[in-house]
């Protein structure tokens, strides 16, 4: 059995590298994630276009308009009138203005509540809220030099646990793993019977003595191989080129991914076992990838969507192994504490894969 199997996973892995079609549908996705995720999905500001209207035109709001100026994190520009607000934001150009109206410099100095109106650009809501934080920050930390001496207000001093710096890469680079490991073995596996029955090559396998059982296997087993290799070779993107702390257990990682890539596997067998050509296999794909995506906890928190959602994403293998990720990158959790997380992942793998048997095999009867 294991030579036949052996035999049928290599002819398999053949088949997938001299395939340019497959080579680009299952390597070229993942890298392209890999770049424009890590890169471009951040949550950081970095020379934001904001604006600064100063009505008051004193040493004061020039000096508060100098420290706003001298963050990284914004680029500022200076406008003249208030007729200028509307469409600079209107157009993109600005994500918001902070307007000093007439009378801060009085109002501080005399020790009263010295205001300052901020307009944000709401259709960009997360870069909108990211900004007013930022903002509030360095208002409520500005004292006139008149002041200087005068008894300091307590303080809140921030911590961030996890992620001393609060760099968004350390919250998206690890969650790529996941993503790009189920791309991978989705890729391969939801292709691999769709492509037999196209070409007409599965009548041939049938009258080969391989049962249909090993056939399965031998379809199933190379994109989980595919896939573990592009989540070692992410992991070592994340590592050394992104810089993210590899905290936890190699072990514990190595052994989710497995049962992940199981869970995934069985789901993409499963598709490619109902479509009788690899279109139809290639939208199955879509139907399933996008929903899980969404609904893993990639961007927004699961805890943070509808109860009747959060009971959808419990049928997600994506959502436990985002959360096995992240918490052996930056937690630096074991075995024992990621359990919880990988057992449903190999309930998830054991159903799908049954299932994917049981259509597999009324498909070829």
């Amino acid at each position: 059995m294991w030579r036949r199997l052996l035999a049928l996973v290599r002819k398999e892995l053949l088949v997938f590298l001299q395939d340019p079609r497959a080579r680009i549908v299952v390597l070229a996705p993942p890298l392209i994630q890999l770049v424009i995720f890590a890169y471009a999905a951040s949550f950081d500001l970095d020379r934001v276009a904001l604006g600064v209207l100063d009505e008051d035109r004193t040493a004061l709001s020039r000096a508060l308009t100098a420290r706003i100026a001298g963050a990284p994190a914004f680029a500022v520009r200076m406008l003249e009138r208030e007729a200028d607000i509307r469409p600079a934001i209107d157009d993109r150009r600005l994500i918001g203005v902070l307007r000093i109206r007439e009378g801060f410099a009085g109002d501080l100095l005399a020790g009263r509540p010295a205001r300052v109106q901020l307009l944000l650009d709401g259709r960009q809501s997360n870069t909108a809220l990211t900004v007013l934080g930022y903002l509030q920050r360095i208002v409520a930390d500005f004292r006139p030099p008149a002041a200087a001496m005068a008894p300091a207000p307590p303080r809140i001093e921030v911590r961030a646990w996890f992620n001393p710096n609060l760099e968004s890469r350390w919250y998206v680079v690890p969650a790529l793993v996941a993503m790009i490991t189920m791309v991978s073995v989705i890729g391969v596996t939801g292709l691999a019977v769709a492509r037999e029955r196209e070409l007409g090559t599965l009548e041939q396998l049938l009258v080969t003595p391989l049962r249909p059982a090993e056939i399965a296997l031998g379809k199933l087993l190379p994109g989980v191989f595919i896939g573990l290799l592009q989540a070692a070779f992410t992991v070592a993107v994340a590592v050394r080129w992104f810089g993210v702390p590899l905290r936890g257990d190699i072990a514990t990682l190595v052994l989710a991914l497995a049962v992940f890539a199981l869970a995934v596997a069985g789901v993409g067998l499963l598709i490619s076992a109902l479509a009788r050509t690899q279109q139809q296999a290639m939208v199955g794909l879509f139907f399933f990838t996008a929903p899980a995506s969404i609904l893993s906890g990639f961007a927004t928190p699961v805890a943070n969507m509808p109860d009747w959602l959060q009971l959808a994403t419990l049928a997600n293998p994506l959502r436990y192994m985002i959360a096995v990720v992240r918490g052996v990158f930056l937690r630096g959790l074991g075995l024992a504490e990621l359990w919880g997380q990988i057992w449903p992942m190999a309930v998830i793998a054991l159903s799908t894969l049954a299932l994917a048997a049981v259509v597999f095999r009324r498909r070829l009867a």
